[in-house]
């Protein structure tokens, strides 16, 4: 088609409003194990994986103290964060639950399979691992047949590293 995006275009980056720059570390960094690559004092932080300059910015410019918004409101629904392994997505796990994290769903998309959680200040966070393209389901047209199946955690939690 002559107007698609490029293939190789990906998202690069998520920049958070947050309330409190140390309580959404506790967070992001503490709990799910992201780097702090730079701080900027009190008021905004940049996180990574592996190394990159940043996945996550926090920053308190706008809404130190601040509330989340209303239900019913627009804005961020979640951002999320691909686990390159179904191991690591149940290490993410673990560690959500290690923390206290109470957990909103968890989904098997058929594509892919999904924790849904939030982080302190009320942002919906997705972690998850896709399946390999292979394996996705789809119609016999060729279109993909996504679903909303329940994911058993504890079959996840078999998987990988444990403690």
């Amino acid at each position: 088609m002559a107007n698609s995006i490029h293939p190789d275009v990906r998202i690069g980056h998520v920049h958070l409003k947050v309330a409190d720059l140390d309580r959404a570390l506790a967070f992001y960094r503490d709990v799910l194990g992201f780097e702090v690559t730079q701080r900027y004092g009190a008021q905004a932080a940049f996180l990574s994986a592996g190394g990159y300059h940043h996945h996550i910015g926090l920053n308190t410019w706008e809404s130190a103290g601040g509330k989340p918004p209303p239900s019913g409101s627009t804005g961020l629904y979640h951002l999320a964060i691909a686990y390159p392994t179904r191991a690591e997505l149940a290490d993410a796990l673990r560690r959500a639950l290690r923390a206290g994290i109470p957990l909103e769903g968890a989904s098997d998309h058929g594509v892919s399979e999904a924790i849904y959680l939030r982080d302190p200040d009320g942002n919906g966070v997705e972690l998850y691992w896709d399946r390999p393209r292979e394996e996705w389901p789809r119609k016999p047209n060729g279109d993909l047949a996504m679903v909303t199946e329940p994911l058993d955690l504890n079959q996840l939690l078999l998987e990988g590293r444990q403690e």
